[in-house]
């Protein structure tokens, strides 16, 4: 197998040798931790929301130009809704919102409540963003599955007709930081060149049933690694590796922007004690302090 090896906070992409399969591989260490520790989100949200920024990468990293991939699903169950927004240039966020009395209520048991438990009926939804003077492109379909790796697969079959398998994990050992992994193959369809390739996809899908979340986590396990274990019969090429960093497109000049939205007499009630008007990101949790003159022009 050819190198890059691909380290941590990295999408890669790989073609199966031979075969009618391409696929990319992530690896969240820094990136990911960062995210999750901007709130005091419950283990069950932190891990819904580290696959949705897994997810986001795997599928934004092969936007051909500069853009957003925004990953989303919204239901009436104890996660109201949960966002993660991947571009281009590699920066990587999201958010949940979620009712911490009814999380708590659903998590009780063997299993770790999955997105289907968390969001319960509901809609998820894929939209690619070229920017402001193109019209957005967004695909929704139901939330169905436990997982939102399950929710994206239904997804590519029904808004793309693109038959695609998607491992997502998430995971943290004590107060050690999060990290996260995830893999992503799809068919390619045959045609007169290459003939019949639903063997192929057919034999794929039986070796990466085999990935344990254990897997896609271990620090130990480079990419190239796990590659090589799943495909090494057939070869596997991996290209196109891309760097990744948490990033929130937040700044003072956007929230003066929107609080210049509002009137005035409601901008006065929005001053504190200090004087300022404090806003917090939704994302990272930063908080700005603004002077109410700023605003008043």
């Amino acid at each position: 197998m050819s190198e890059p090896i691909i380290p941590d906070d990295v999408v890669g992409a790989f073609q199966i040798e031979g075969e009618p399969v391409r696929g990319r591989i992530i690896r969240l260490g820094p990136a990911i931790d960062q995210i999750l520790r901007a709130h005091a989100y419950p283990e069950p949200v932190a891990n819904l929301l580290g696959e949705a920024c897994a997810l986001a990468a795997l599928v934004g990293s092969n936007l051909k130009f500069d853009g957003r991939l925004i990953v989303e699903a919204r239901g009436a169950g104890p996660v109201r809704y949960v966002v993660a927004d991947y571009d281009t240039s590699g920066g990587l966020r999201g958010y949940c919102r979620f009712d911490p009395e009814e999380v708590e209520a659903v998590s009780h048991g063997f299993q770790r409540p999955g997105a289907k438990t968390l969001l319960g009926e509901g809609v998820f939804m894929m939209t690619v963003d070229q920017g402001s003077d193109m019209d957005r492109y967004q695909g929704v379909t139901a939330i169905e599955g436990e997982t939102l790796a399950l929710c994206a697969e239904q997804y590519f079959l029904q808004s793309e007709q693109t038959p695609t398998r998607i491992r997502l994990a998430v995971g943290q050992e004590g107060e050690m930081p999060w990290r996260g992994g995830g893999m992503l193959v799809q068919y390619i369809a045959g045609d007169d060149a290459r003939g019949d390739t639903l063997e192929a996809w057919v034999r794929t899908q039986a070796f990466f049933e085999t990935i344990g979340e254990d897997e896609l986590l271990d620090l130990d396990l480079s990419s190239n690694t796990l590659l090589f274990r799943l495909f090494h019969e057939d070869g596997v090429r991996v290209f196109g590796s891309k760097p990744l960093r948490a990033f929130c497109r937040c700044n003072q000049e956007r929230i003066e922007t929107v609080l210049r939205s509002f009137d005035a007499a409601d901008r006065e009630d929005m001053v504190e004690p200090d004087g300022k008007i404090h806003v917090t990101c939704e994302y990272c949790s930063r908080v700005y302090a603004i002077a109410p003159e700023t605003v008043a022009a």
